[in-house]
């Protein structure tokens, strides 16, 4: 089962977060409680606006934080969330076909380009992929270069190279 992404948006007055510990330190969800808006790290990249975040609410978000759970407890390879990320037409399209990248397996940009039809948008994938506002869930660490090196993650490359170790990805050098 992958994620399901719903067409409305969050809106600015329902909007919560939560703090969740996990195993490389913490990750804030975001959302109106029960779909996720965003999943972020303390040092994301691009920063968000953490006055957007609303209100915290230790209680928000309780399926995405026993399946972060469970991902992280090696029981879960695959999320079953509601979520409405806020992004173009062209970054929900890259979004949808990270979501189908199995656990424990990569992609290369260019193969993602070519999975949704567009073979000469390797560079515009790679934007959208840095832009996914839900890390793990939307598996853009799943994503390496053409050398199969990990690089650009929002989270920092030492967390993505510890999600794909988890995962058990064999990474070159």
């Amino acid at each position: 089962m992958t994620p399901r992404v719903l067409p409305e948006p969050v809106a600015a007055a329902d909007r919560v977060h939560r703090v969740v510990p996990v195993p490389m330190g913490e990750v804030t969800l975001v959302g109106d409680g029960h779909r996720l808006e965003g999943l972020y790290w303390p040092d994301h990249t691009p920063a968000p606006d953490r006055e957007r975040f609303g209100p915290r609410d230790d209680e928000a978000f309780p399926e995405a934080v026993r399946q972060l759970g469970e991902y992280f407890d090696g029981t879960r390879r695959t999320f079953d969330l509601d979520l409405a990320p806020r992004g173009t037409d062209f970054q929900r399209l890259v979004w949808d076909e990270l979501a189908r990248i199995p656990f424990g397996q990569v992609r290369t940009y260019g193969e993602v380009a070519e999975a949704i039809g567009r073979p000469t948008a390797v560079r515009a994938v790679g934007a959208a992929n840095s832009r996914n506002p839900l890390s793990i869930v939307v598996p853009c660490h799943r994503v390496v270069s053409a050398s199969g090196q990990a690089h650009g993650y929002a989270g920092t490359v030492e967390n993505k190279e510890w999600l794909l170790r988890h995962e058990g990805v064999d990474l070159p050098g």
